[in-house]
C-alpha cells in the first residue's frame, strides 16, 4: 500500500467516529418533529443525515481533492451524480446514516458507511455502528476486521436462515427467512459473522451495498443480481442476493439465480 493510501485508510475511521460523536450520537433519542422529513413516502431523512454527510464529504475532499463524491442525500437531489461512479478514476460513496428509520425511532441498529472506489472497483470500505461500538474495516485482498481484529464466520444450522427487509414470495421450503435489521450496515456484518446465511434485497443503491459487498467478497461470498452478475459500481439492478462462499450453490439453486 502506498503511503498516501495508508494515510487515507487511517484517517477515514477517525472521520467517521468524530462525526458520529459530534453530530449523530447527540441526536440519538433527541430528534424533534422538525428534525425529521420524508424525501418520499416512507423514506426518512433527518438533520443528522444531512449534517453528517456534509461533514464527511468535506473531510474526504481534503484527503482526495479530485475524487468524485457520491453521498446518499446529495444523490437524492442530484440523481445523475451516480452515473459517474463506474467511470470515475477515484470516488467515495457515503451513507451518512444507514437505517435512518431505526435512528429516528431510537433503535441502535444504524451505521455510518463509506466505500472507496478506484477505477470502478471498491478497494476499501468502512461500516461504523456507533451505538454498538463496532468499526468494520474491509480492504480488498486483506480481509475484514472488527475493531482491528480479524473476524471469522461462525454458523451451525441445519436449515439456511436468510434475512430480508420485505417479504420475498414464494420462498423455497428449504430456506428460512426472517426480517432484516432494516439497515445494510447491520445486515452485512451479521452475515459476515454467521448470524444469518444469506440476504435478499429489492433495491441496489450503491451507498447501501458497496461497503458490505466488499466485506462479503473478502470472505469468499458474492453479492449478485438475478442474472448472477456480481454487484459493483455502476450496477443498480435488483433484486440482490448476498450469499457467503460455502452457501452459494445451495442458495443459488433454491432461489433460481443463474
Amino acid at each position: 500500500m502506498r503511503s498516501s493510501d495508508e494515510t487515507i485508510s487511517s484517517q477515514v475511521p477517525v472521520i467517521l467516529m468524530e462525526v458520529a460523536e459530534r453530530i449523530v450520537v447527540p441526536r440519538f433519542g433527541a430528534l424533534t418533529k422538525e428534525d425529521v422529513e420524508e424525501k418520499k413516502p416512507g423514506d426518512l431523512v433527518t438533520i443528522a443525515d444531512k449534517q453528517a454527510e456534509k461533514e464527511i464529504e468535506t473531510a474526504l475532499r481534503m484527503l482526495t481533492p479530485q475524487a468524485l463524491i457520491v453521498g446518499e442525500e446529495h444523490a437524492f437531489a442530484v440523481p445523475e451524480i451516480v452515473d459517474g461512479l463506474a467511470g470515475a478514476d477515484e470516488a467515495w460513496v457515503i451513507d451518512p446514516i444507514d437505517g435512518t428509520k431505526n435512528f429516528a425511532k431510537s433503535s441502535p441498529d444504524f451505521a455510518i458507511m463509506v466505500a472507496h472506489v478506484l477505477s470502478g472497483e471498491v478497494i476499501e470500505s468502512w461500516i461504523y455502528q456507533p451505538m454498538h461500538d463496532a468499526m468494520y474495516h474491509t480492504e480488498k485482498g486483506a480481509g475484514v476486521r472488527r475493531n482491528d481484529q480479524p473476524i471469522r464466520r461462525h454458523a451451525e444450522r441445519t436449515r439456511l436462515l436468510g434475512a430480508a427487509y420485505l417479504r420475498f414470495d414464494p420462498l423455497p421450503c428449504s430456506l428460512d427467512l426472517r426480517r432484516s435489521w432494516s439497515s445494510c450496515g447491520i445486515d452485512y456484518p451479521k452475515l459476515a459473522e454467521g448470524e444469518i446465511d444469506f440476504l435478499l434485497y429489492r433495491e441496489g443503491k450503491p451507498w447501501d451495498h458497496l461497503p458490505g459487498a466488499l466485506m462479503v467478497a473478502e470472505m469468499g461470498g458474492r453479492t449478485a443480481i438475478r442474472t448472477g452478475q456480481s454487484y459493483r459500481p455502476g450496477i443498480s439492478a435488483a433484486p440482490l442476493s448476498v450469499i457467503p462462499a460455502n452457501q452459494w450453490e445451495q442458495v443459488r439453486d433454491a432461489l433460481g439465480i443463474c
